[in-house]
């Protein structure tokens, strides 16, 4: 089997919005991924940037179920010795209202440079406003 190379100048890249208001974190955060990282074309290569891009809207009202409001934990690491930090999901989302969705998208996208390429075709938006309505994006339902 031939491994596959499409020009990025052949590769058609669309905008998508999705609007989060009341889903569930990781199904809107799994559509996102899938979106981004181009599995739903026919030209998909696991090695090539050929995805769409997304943006979330009402990042800010997701939802979560269960008592993983209080129980689920996020961490991060000062780089210092004894530097680990924990925060529940309310303070994160209070601090950061984006920042669940972030990490949850991010998780799910290859670990390396083209991981960290693809994230930056996500754009998480708070409320139901967004910047990149020149892009003409598609609304997706969930």
């Amino acid at each position: 089997m031939k491994t596959i190379f499409v020009k990025p100048a052949l590769a058609e890249r669309k905008w998508f919005v999705i609007d989060a208001g009341g889903k569930i974190l990781g199904r809107v955060a799994a559509r996102a991924a899938s979106i981004v990282r181009g599995k739903e074309k026919a030209i998909y290569a696991p090695h090539q940037e050929m995805g769409d891009f997304v943006v979330v809207v009402n990042a800010g009202k997701i939802a979560i179920s269960g008592r993983k409001a209080q129980q689920k934990l996020y961490y991060r690491h000062s780089g210092y010795v004894g530097g680990l930090k924990a925060h529940s999901y309310e303070k994160l989302a209070a601090r950061h209202p984006t920042a669940p969705l972030e990490n949850a998208i991010k998780g799910m996208l290859p670990k390396g440079p083209l991981g960290r390429k693809l994230l930056k075709n996500v754009k998480v938006y708070a409320g139901a406003e967004h910047p990149h309505g020149a892009q003409n994006p598609q609304a997706i339902e969930l």
